[in-house]
């Protein structure tokens, strides 16, 4: 499968069963401003990786902040997503994984992409064959 640095449909989570899978069974750490929930479970979309992006309604209103702050997350995954996706083990068994923002504020690009790759780097290493 083609790496590249793209971000398909294919490559969400949108199935609810998947999504009830993952924050009932996954596992959790926090890379401020963002969680992460994970788990090793190979996606119905047929992607070794397919990701969850949240940002909470409750801290903000308006959805054009909510939008930015997710085209925010999904930029930095995908600049930074080839860090996950080369390691054997998420080509073997697939990785679905939630990024949650749980800062009260926006955070600037630079920010998101350190908290980003941080992320990417921790669960990587728990998972290296």
């Amino acid at each position: 499968m083609n790496l590249g640095q793209t971000f398909t449909k294919g490559e969400r989570i949108f199935h609810q069963k998947e999504i009830d899978s993952l924050f009932k069974e996954g596992s959790s750490f926090r890379s401020y401003p963002l969680q992460a929930v994970y788990m090793a479970k190979k996606p119905l979309s047929g992607f070794p990786v397919s990701i969850l992006l949240s940002v909470s309604k409750k801290r903000f209103k308006r959805a054009v902040k909510r939008n930015r702050i997710k085209r925010l997350m999904r930029e930095a995954y995908r600049r930074n997503k080839q860090t996950l996706w080369q390691s054997d083990f998420i080509q073997d068994k697939g990785m679905l994984i939630a990024f949650l923002y749980i800062s009260r504020e926006t955070c600037k690009y630079e920010t998101m992409e350190a908290a980003m790759k941080k992320a990417l780097d921790k669960i990587a290493a728990n998972y290296v064959s």
